[in-house]
């Protein structure tokens, strides 16, 4: 049964009797005393609000104290609804008669029923999952030359989100050098030094997938609100507005909104902010307001530091020779580099074997792209003569000796290994050998490298000189 005007009108007297207890009479002149009672139906009581300012700052920071009150006077049932005012239908005397008429409002529901894609269920306070990786710290963020700006920039948001120039932050670098993780980085040192604080991260593909939603659904203003919110918002791949006329406006809204009332805004994306194409001048200004940060590709010590990182959070035990080796040949982003690290410890574990040189070369081959370096067979059998003290009319002459035989086997095998040359090519310029000479010099030699660990090591030993030039 709906109550008259006058009785919801006391019970409200009577909740702000009760807030005034608990309110400094700042607070309360200015969060409550303007709030006027529109409607009460038995389920939901209608206030109307001077703007949506007062929407959010009630929900933020009283909804604790004004639910139990409101249940307690009105019903435990009572759910709230706000009516604010629709500035082009402003008048300059509004009379008494105009305040009841709620069709003269756009309402705006309580956070308890907008539509929030990332709530957790079971939890009636409007609580955000932030969507953060717990693995993407600042912590586990290898530092380097390339990032340092980034990281820096990054880190003091964390510690200080929306009181930094660095508003907006925008992360621009190419795929896989890092801009997910640095972003994330932040969103988690955010939570965890200030766990209050409302952060979400969200790809802008997700971003668009939910407000083409929310336009069929007819849930448009309640997607914004819930965007305008948040005290960090971190947009991963901004890039990918590109050409979404409706979504630019809608997120020029939340842009807006958030960064006039101090809130943080993180993007990232593929490209620095002039490059971007088919996105609002508006927005693209916006986005040049804070700081843009590139991340560039690792160089040797800072990939170096990256394996050794990922090695030890793997538990393997690598070699410096193969780390400098990694370091060196991979021509890769942080990506491919951690990706290449863990294929090569799974292959180690999986086949039994230690890992080495010989053992990257062969199985990371078919993962990465490395750095390409002309390996010529007359360096090959340059290096193999000077590592045995050959001259090379002795190498190439008929003499069969031991010493001399193996010198050519070992050059036929890492030629093999180092070039495309065929294996009638290569047996031609080693002493003018057949192929079946070649196929029989390099099974000899990767058993002996099987068995003998102080032959195993002797090639490396040659092959690191090869690969050197």
């Amino acid at each position: 049964m709906s109550l008259t005007h006058p009785t919801y009108g006391d019970v409200w007297q009577h909740c702000l009797s009760q807030i005034k207890e608990r309110t400094s009479d700042e607070e309360f002149a200015k969060w409550f005393k303007p709030i006027v009672p529109l409607g009460f139906d038995g389920t939901t009581l209608k206030l109307k609000v001077p703007n949506e300012s007062y929407v959010y700052h009630i929900e933020k920071h009283f909804i604790p104290l004004l639910t139990p009150i409101i249940r307690q006077q009105f019903g435990l049932k009572t759910k709230l609804r706000y009516a604010v005012p629709r500035p082009e239908r402003s008048t300059t005397a509004v009379t008494e008669a105009d305040m009841t008429a709620i069709n003269t409002f756009a309402t705006q529901t309580n956070t308890a029923n907008i539509k929030n894609p990332f709530v957790i269920p079971g939890i009636r306070k409007l609580v955000i999952d932030p969507q953060l990786n717990p693995h993407y710290t600042f912590d586990t963020f290898v530092e380097g030359d390339c990032n340092r700006l980034c990281r820096s920039a990054g880190f003091s948001v964390a510690v200080e989100p929306g009181s930094t120039p660095f508003n907006p932050l925008y992360i621009y670098g190419d795929s896989g050098l890092g801009k997910t993780h640095i972003a994330q980085a932040i969103g988690m040192e955010v939570k965890q030094r200030r766990p209050s604080m409302q952060v979400l991260y969200v790809s802008m593909n997700k971003f668009q997938a939910q407000f083409t939603n929310a336009v069929r659904s007819g849930e448009i203003n309640d997607f914004i609100h819930f965007y305008q919110m948040l005290d960090v918002l971190i947009i991963d791949d901004i890039q990918e507005l590109s050409g979404k006329e409706k979504t630019q406006n809608a997120f020029f809204n939340i842009f807006n909104h958030l960064h006039l009332s101090g809130k943080q805004l993180i993007m990232t994306s593929d490209k620095p902010p002039v490059e971007l194409k088919d996105i609002e001048q508006r927005l693209i200004t916006r986005f040049k307001w804070g700081l843009s940060a590139q991340l560039l590709p690792p160089d040797y010590d800072t990939k170096v530091k990256i394996i050794r990182n990922k090695a030890a959070r793997l538990g393997a035990d690598v070699p410096e020779e193969v780390i400098d080796y990694l370091a060196q040949n991979i021509n890769a982003n942080i990506r491919e580099i951690e990706g290449a690290l863990s294929s090569l410890v799974a292959n180690a574990s999986f086949l039994g074997k230690k890992i080495t040189n010989t053992l990257a070369k062969d199985i990371l081959k078919v993962y990465v792209q490395f750095n390409q370096k002309e390996i010529t067979l007359d360096h090959i059998q340059k290096v193999v003569c000077e590592h045995f003290n050959l001259d090379e009319a002795t190498f190439k002459s008929p003499r069969r000796t031991r010493e001399i035989a193996q010198a050519r086997q070992i050059a036929m095998y890492l030629s093999k290994q180092h070039t495309k040359a065929p294996l009638t090519i290569i047996g031609a310029a080693i002493g003018g050998k057949n192929h079946a000479t070649v196929l029989h010099a390099c099974k000899a030699i990767s058993n002996l490298m099987e068995t003998d660990k102080v032959f195993r090591y002797q090639i490396e030993e040659i092959e690191k000189k090869v690969l050197a030039r």
